[in-house]
């Protein structure tokens, strides 16, 4: 190629403006904005939030920019990694998953973070969250198999993301993007490990660190700080590290034509991608015929092979933490049968000691379908059959989950949402304010914004 991959994404990230994007993709970038507001508010007394709220607001430094709801101010790169954890640590935020998944809302908080520190208005930061789900969206199929695959998180993807978003919003040249890129994209590898086996506050926290450094990156490509062009595809940059099978079409061909953002997906549940399919055949299973949990004798999932391998890992069977027993899909399913629901309630430290689950979650086995693998990702097949202790059998089948582009989530889905993930933190009335706020964001600034989204 005649241009470096970052030098294509930063000419395109530089030139895109407001008045380019189609109405639809403008709707849909505040719906996913209401979302992760909603993730932050559920998530703002999670131990992870507490611990690095309490942790940066020690470190202090310059009042760059807000944490969202507190309000606390705080410099932008540190805001950017408290308020990506609130949106990431409950789980609950989108996921978009191709040959590798991603959740592309862990990157707003780079988008606003930046934007107040420059006084961007809302209308630059919608540009940013496009631009996010963009790239984050393509890098997703970029890869063939995905770095996911090759044992590697999908943190990975978002250090090249996030320095373009935050540069953006810093008003960056694309020669300054670039070298934003190539800073963040030398240091950020992710392993694999954060989502394997027990898991911990990690597993939420590797892509809000990688939000962050994008920040940074940004900040010192500001400054005049250089950093590899060819990281993608140079000499030892990422497509040669990683090895062969890469499509190149799928990162940069036909940028402007249509936006990613329009293909992610929400979620119904606060759990790993791969178990909503399952656990919305489960609840079908379960209320339409009526079964109670002491009647179970056996539960078989039957699922894409990757699903086991992460779902079913021994350790997913007797998980401790919340972070464990929403990647489990045995708790998961367990904890659908006893309450005939999943919510964030069902990963509190109370619920994680329910005897009832522990009576069912040794009766749930997984197997893998090499028929179901090769559907996915384009569906995401799941067939749960439940057998009970007089000989009954029941079985559902379901090809995507509820918050899939086929099945989106509606605007009362959201609402519903929205409100319970806020709980009683605000009023009624003060939800209402909040969605109408979002959905007029274009009319503020970014600071103005985000003072209208603090609790007082």
């Amino acid at each position: 190629m005649e241009k470096s991959i970052s030098r294509i994404i930063s000419e395109f990230a530089y030139n895109l403006k407001f008045e380019d994007l189609p109405p639809e993709v403008i709707h849909e970038a505040k719906r996913y904005l209401y979302d992760s507001i909603g993730c932050a508010y559920g998530a703002i007394n999670t131990k992870d939030v507490k611990i690095m709220r309490e942790l940066l607001t020690e470190i202090g430094g310059s009042p760059e920019s807000t944490v969202l709801i507190t309000g606390e101010k705080l410099p932008a790169v540190n805001t950017a990694l408290l308020n990506s954890l609130m949106i990431r640590s409950l789980d609950f935020n989108d996921i978009y998953w191709k040959e590798d998944p991603s959740h592309p809302s862990d990157i707003i908080p780079a988008a606003i973070s930046a934007a107040e520190l420059s006084g961007a208005s809302m209308k630059d930061v919608i540009v940013g969250i496009v631009l996010a789900y963009e790239f984050e969206q393509r890098l997703c199929e970029f890869a063939k198999p995905g770095v996911r695959e090759r044992k590697w998180h999908h943190a990975t993807l978002t250090q090249f993301v996030s320095p373009l978003v935050a540069g953006k919003l810093l008003g960056l040249t694309v020669d300054q993007l670039v070298n934003a890129i190539g800073i963040n994209g030398s240091h950020n590898h992710t392993i694999g490990c954060p989502t394997a086996g027990k898991l911990t506050m990690m597993k939420n926290t590797v892509d809000p660190m990688a939000t962050s450094t994008g920040v940074f990156a940004a900040l010192m490509a500001k400054k005049g700080y250089t950093g590899t062009e060819a990281v993608f595809d140079g000499k030892e940059g990422l497509m040669d590290v990683f090895g062969p099978a890469w499509d190149i079409d799928k990162l940069i061909g036909g940028l402007g034509e249509k936006y990613k953002i329009l293909e992610c997906s929400m979620k119904a549940f606060p759990t790993e991608a791969l178990t909503h399919t399952h656990i919305s055949a489960t609840l079908k299973a379960i209320t339409k015929n009526d079964i109670k949990s002491d009647e179970i004798e056996k539960v078989t999932v039957t699922t894409i092979a990757r699903a086991c391998d992460i779902l079913f890992d021994p350790h997913k069977y007797r998980p401790e933490s919340r972070e464990t027993a929403d990647h489990s899909l045995p708790y998961c399913i367990a904890a659908a049968i006893v309450d005939r629901q999943i919510t964030t309630n069902s990963f509190s430290d109370e619920k994680l000691k329910d005897p009832r689950i522990w009576q069912v979650i040794d009766k749930i086995k997984g197997e893998a379908s090499l028929e179901f693998e090769a559907m996915f990702p384009a569906k995401q097949p799941s067939k749960v059959v439940v057998k009970t202790i007089d000989g009954r059998e029941f079985s559902e089948y379901l090809e995507y989950p509820k918050g899939d582009p086929r099945e989106p989530m509606t605007e009362d889905d959201l609402d519903n949402k929205f409100k319970a993930l806020a709980g009683n933190t605000i009023t009624d009335r003060r939800k209402e304010e909040v969605k109408k706020t979002i959905f007029n964001c274009e009319l503020l600034t970014a600071k103005e914004f985000m003072n209208s989204m603090k609790l007082n």
